[in-house]
């Protein structure tokens, strides 16, 4: 067994947490930022356009982010192996996850060609809306494969502590469609004015860039190439607990947004802001989590829990630290922030409301962030989803509703979405303290009870 002064717990320095969390957060923030930029170029041509890419943009992000599993499951898996000094084995769970995008991509690809009229036309309730979102999403759904691709390789990658060869796949396919969005949407220096497919094809192009570099990069790994079922079955047990847990937040926050849109538009609008502000807090301590799952599974793959535990804890202290410093910014940014974003007295009005309450969840995400990344490194989804699904169920599912039975406003539901994440860190912190987590070496299969 490892001594206490174990790499593992040097690895915990500054500079290793860094340079893994850094290129991970501009991975995580690249396709936010380019779907605003796509926005404002379709916002160009008009309302219309710019609603179809919204319903369309919607329904393609829902069907490809249920499939993160082929990320972060591939991280866990593949970490443990590269602790262990089984570099080929750990690339090979790269290679059996792209087999599953690939699968997997086509089949979204051939299932939604069908259904996306209805779909579209129900999420868009119907009519010209309904018929710009499916000519949009027709084209935009071909680039799937390749999204899921980019998905499995960013997990292999970092499960091998490789975070910036993803991100210079990832900003290439980006900065490609960056560039052609405004050439094909509007026709310029002698490229076909194609509207709104414009942006569709811009998109495609740029995934399969980015997907083509991952692909390139798993042919020449080494690692053996041919598809291995008793592989992809083990990644699909535990992408099964990731999409059990992803959709348990998708049902909160969907509610959410519904009861929100019961107390008027200026509720509504002030929700959507702060929200934006919670998905730029979530991203920035999601790259610290990803540097954690990495690190922690690395060093249960070579059989040193007491330096993964020490690895948690102290990477546990560097996100929340990094919470509060966020926390004192947003707390002092109250008499500025809420105005770059609205004029509206009604609307700064409903998100001064809720911002104390949003400031003050912030250090406790620090935590779960943390948390979360330990426990899915160590394969540990089948807790994490079984715990999320219990929080949501008793915490913020109930808060959210009797905000809108007793008319509590935005207050209550954001009250709920506080007692949502403090039963999570409740929940992570017992569960790291018990120390179950921690099962030694590169190959773990867990009971998923």
């Amino acid at each position: 067994m490892p001594s206490a002064d174990s790499s593992s717990v040097h690895d915990a320095s500054a500079r290793r947490i860094l340079g893994l969390a850094l290129p991970a957060l501009g991975v995580l923030a690249a396709e936010p930022l380019y779907l605003l930029f796509d926005a404002a170029v379709v916002g160009r041509l008009g309302a219309l356009p710019l609603a179809g890419l919204a319903v369309g943009g919607l329904v393609l992000a829902q069907v490809s982010t249920q499939l993160t599993f082929l990320s972060y499951g591939t991280t866990a898996r593949a970490a443990r192996l590269h602790g262990a000094g089984r570099q080929r084995d750990a690339v090979g769970e790269g290679v059996q996850a792209t087999w599953l995008a690939l699968s997997l991509g086509v089949v979204i690809i051939g299932v939604m060609q069908l259904v996306c009229g209805p779909v579209l036309s129900v999420v868009g309730g119907g009519g010209a809306i309904a018929a710009e979102a499916t000519e949009w999403f027709r084209v935009a759904v071909l680039g799937v494969p390749f999204i899921l691709v980019s998905l499995a390789g960013n997990g292999w990658m970092r499960g091998v502590q490789d975070t910036v060869r993803p991100l210079r796949y990832v900003l290439t396919g980006l900065g490609l469609s960056a560039v052609l969005c405004p050439l094909l949407v509007h026709g310029m220096w002698g490229f076909p004015r194609l509207g709104l497919v414009g942006s569709a094809v811009a998109n495609v192009v740029g995934q399969i860039v980015a997907g083509g570099f991952f692909l390139v990069a798993v042919l020449r790994s080494g690692a053996p190439l041919r598809p291995v079922w008793s592989v992809m079955r083990a990644q699909l047990v535990l992408g099964r607990d990731l999409v059990l847990r992803s959709l348990a937040f998708q049902a909160c926050f969907l509610s959410a947004a519904a009861v929100a849109s019961r107390f008027g538009a200026a509720a509504v609008a002030a929700n959507q802001v702060v929200l934006h502000m919670w998905n730029l807090v979530s991203l920035t301590l999601d790259s610290l989590a990803i540097a954690a799952q990495t690190m922690v599974g690395a060093a249960l793959g070579r059989g040193d829990v007491g330096g993964a535990t020490r690895l948690g804890w102290r990477l546990t202290v560097w996100s929340t630290v990094f919470a509060i410093i966020l926390a004192v910014i947003f707390a002092s940014g109250l008499p500025v922030i809420p105005s770059v974003f609205t004029t509206d007295a009604s609307v700064i009005e409903q998100m001064q409301s809720i911002w104390w309450l949003f400031v003050l969840i912030i250090p406790i995400a620090g935590v779960v962030f943390a948390l979360d990344g330990v426990l899915l490194g160590a394969g540990d989804a089948a807790f994490l989803r079984s715990a999320t699904l219990v929080c949501a169920l008793a915490g913020f599912l109930p808060s959210i509703w009797m905000a809108l039975a007793f008319d509590w406003g935005l207050r209550g539901i954001w009250i709920g979405l506080g007692i949502f994440v403090t039963l999570r860190m409740i929940a992570v912190v017992a569960r790291m303290v018990s120390g179950r987590w921690a099962l030694a070496g590169a190959d773990i299969q867990r009971e998923n009870a």
